[in-house]
């Protein structure tokens, strides 16, 4: 085993990071970097001083972790917890009750704060909850509690909170004392079994792009321990490209639109979701919300095309202009993605593949077919599609995120850690 190799086994063991899904690489330039600081120049002489200093394990974990996120990720999802939040608090018979929210890993502090601001734009009051909010990272969560953010915090186009709740300081925005207040930042580890012993469960617990760093037995691991802090009637929510993890181990989505959120128990609670969200659900396979839209803008042109008889039609005489054919084709994916929202996930699945007919195969068409085809079950099926996607767009992050988890659960880890590894380098190419 080389020494790169037994590094990567300790923080796999320490944190339960797999390197496959971030590149061996990027473990040994954390390795260099840290003999640097520490006046080491000898690999063996490192390892063991890791292996001995658990101070000095956790500057190695500081250097491993590269923190990507910024206010309102997903603010969809908020929207979704700040509704199922005033259900919970305000229906006859709750008025005393308190509301709790975990956030971890809780990176650099926006997404508890978030999550803060969210709850008390929706009218529920300061003292009817609280946020916890943990990162392994000691050094984060310094700076969360410090709540100065630079530009890279806020992005997208809404950015109204901003106005609501910071004011500019020297170095950047310093966010509100109000909002400061409802959360409670502590440094853990996610595996440690003393972790937030003898507290009470959560309503809501958020664990964003976590999972998809982890092996299979890790993420097993870690979805148990998610559902354990969580109360009976509680709430999972995870990043877009960890739906089909938590499908696979049979929890009920949450039918609220691009929430990406799951009951915590297997036994769905209908009176749970807020009474306009809710629809009634066509067979019985998990509800797909796992689809965003296109990162990029839709192309001019027509969309590159898989070699199959029937992609041809755009090439004929009467084809519309290629914008207006590029704008057509983004309104039928949102369109497609509603409703599988709606639980209609069968007329999706006939609705993207004569999208395919129409407007050819895109990476995006192709991506939100493989999740479709994942929900109703056909795992082979859905591995075709996102493979597809890949070959027209081979750094397509969710296509590739979603294939590693269906070929892990193939049972080739290896296979999955190539993939996750690509994901990771093309997140990197991007930042």
């Amino acid at each position: 085993m080389s020494l790169v190799e037994e590094f990567s086994g300790l923080l796999k063991r320490r944190m339960g990071l797999d390197s496959g899904s971030i590149g061996q690489a990027a473990v040994e330039r954390a390795v260099r970097h840290r003999m640097h600081a520490a006046g080491v120049d000898d690999e063996q002489d490192y390892l063991m001083r890791v292996q001995a200093w658990p101070d000095e394990m956790q500057q190695l974990i500081e250097a491993v972790i590269v923190p990507e996120t910024w206010f309102f990720r997903y603010p969809e999802s908020q929207d979704a917890m700040a509704a199922l939040a005033r259900e919970r608090l305000f229906a006859p018979g709750c008025e005393g009750r308190m509301l709790r929210v975990l956030s971890v890993p809780c990176s650099s502090g926006e997404e508890p704060y978030s999550i803060a601001m969210a709850l008390l734009d929706a009218g529920v009051p300061s003292h009817r909850f609280h946020v916890d909010a943990i990162d392994i990272s000691v050094r984060m969560v310094e700076f969360a509690q410090r709540a100065v953010y630079g530009r890279n915090s806020f992005r997208g186009g809404d950015l109204a909170f901003r106005d609501r709740h910071f004011s500019e300081v020297p170095d950047g925005q310093q966010l509100a004392a109000r909002v400061r207040g409802q959360v409670r930042f502590q440094s853990g580890n996610l595996f440690d079994p003393n972790l937030l012993a003898g507290a009470a469960p959560y309503d809501f617990v958020f664990c964003r792009n976590l999972l998809i760093y982890f092996d299979l037995a890790t993420q097993e691991r870690a979805v148990q321990v998610l559902r354990r802090f969580a109360r009976d009637d509680g709430v999972l929510f995870v990043g877009p490209a960890e739906t089909s993890l938590l499908t696979g181990r049979r929890l009920p989505a949450v039918p609220l639109a691009r929430s990406f959120a799951f009951r915590a128990k297997p036994a769905p609670a209908p009176a749970e979701m807020p009474a306009a969200a809710r629809a009634p659900l066509s067979g019985q396979g998990p509800i797909v919300h796992a689809w965003t839209p296109p990162r990029r803008p839709v192309a001019q042109t027509p969309a590159p095309r898989l070699p199959v008889p029937h992609a041809a039609i755009a090439d004929t005489p009467s084809a519309p202009p290629a914008a207006a054919t590029g704008q057509a084709a983004q309104t039928s994916l949102r369109e497609i993605a509603a409703l599988a929202d709606l639980g209609r996930v069968r007329d999706a699945m006939a609705k993207c593949q004569a999208h395919i007919d129409i407007h050819g195969a895109s990476a995006d068409a192709l991506h939100l077919q493989g999740l479709l085809l994942d929900a109703e079950g056909q795992s082979r099926q859905a591995q075709a599609a996102y493979r597809k996607a890949l070959y027209l767009d081979p750094n397509h992050r969710e296509a590739l995120l979603h294939l590693a988890a269906l070929v892990a659960s193939d049972g080739d880890h290896e296979g999955a850690r190539r993939l996750q590894a690509r994901a990771a380098r093309g997140e990197a190419r991007r930042d």
